[in-house]
């Protein structure tokens, strides 16, 4: 989004609160600020706020904002994604190998199938983290316009809605 505020006065911003409050935790880091929940409300889905600012003129900058979980919760799942695909192709190649053999493939098969299973857990349990960390969003989102001074937005049913990217706030 687009802001009418100097570059530096919106990054002042979140340094002033940082300093002002201690329920988020707030880094910043040249033109990126990281916004977490508190530590006692954090769970292992628990969502950050990734915010990069951008100048577009003297009294003019634009707002990039991402939502993500804990790196190290997203790079532990990328690698169970990852030894999960990499042994169930290892045991297609084994299937292939004992199946052109004519030898019982019987083992291989219960293999792929558990392997699958676990893929399927995994997913289930990403939705599920996905979903429990909804609130934490809307609450990170709720300071970031409290500290940017402004106006919340919601719809009918309550819910934040997609900000308009060339919306001048």
């Amino acid at each position: 989004m687009e802001l009418n505020s100097p570059y530096l006065e919106v990054i002042s911003k979140f340094s002033e609160e940082k300093k002002k409050q201690n329920k988020f935790g707030i880094s910043c880091v040249d033109d990126h600020i990281f916004i977490r929940l508190p530590r006692k409300e954090q769970l292992f889905w628990s969502p950050q706020l990734h915010l990069e600012i951008t100048e577009l003129s003297k009294n003019k900058c634009k707002l990039h904002g991402f939502f993500g979980p804990n790196p190290t919760v997203w790079t532990m799942f990328i690698f169970f994604h990852v030894v999960v695909g990499t042994l169930f192709l290892a045991n297609l190649v084994w299937l292939y190998s004992d199946a052109s053999l004519g030898v019982s493939i019987g083992i291989q098969l219960s293999i792929a199938i558990g392997l699958v299973v676990v893929w399927g857990l995994l997913y289930i349990a990403g939705s599920i983290g996905k979903k429990k960390g909804k609130p934490g969003m809307h609450a990170l989102y709720k300071f970031m316009l409290e500290t940017l001074e402004l106006p919340p937005i919601s719809n009918k049913e309550g819910t934040t809605p997609k900000r308009n990217e060339n919306a001048i706030a």
